[in-house]
């Protein structure tokens, strides 16, 4: 999510440096996060915010 946008979002903004939004997005591509819920995906900053977020909403779903 871009800092501007955080009073209308409610997240954070984040700065990704591009060589992490490259190994990300190459990742994705590779299929190699197929697993990850797409609700893990929403905004967030690198992959790995992506993987810790898919974690907590594991964990939320198993305390259901």
């Amino acid at each position: 999510p871009f800092a501007v946008a955080q009073v209308f979002t409610g997240y954070e903004g984040r700065l990704v440096k591009l060589q992490d939004t490259i190994r990300s997005f190459k990742e994705i591509m590779d299929g190699k996060h197929d697993n990850l819920p797409e609700s893990a995906f929403y905004m967030q900053g690198d992959i790995n915010d992506v993987i810790k977020r898919a974690e907590e909403l594991a964990k939320e779903m198993g305390a259901q």
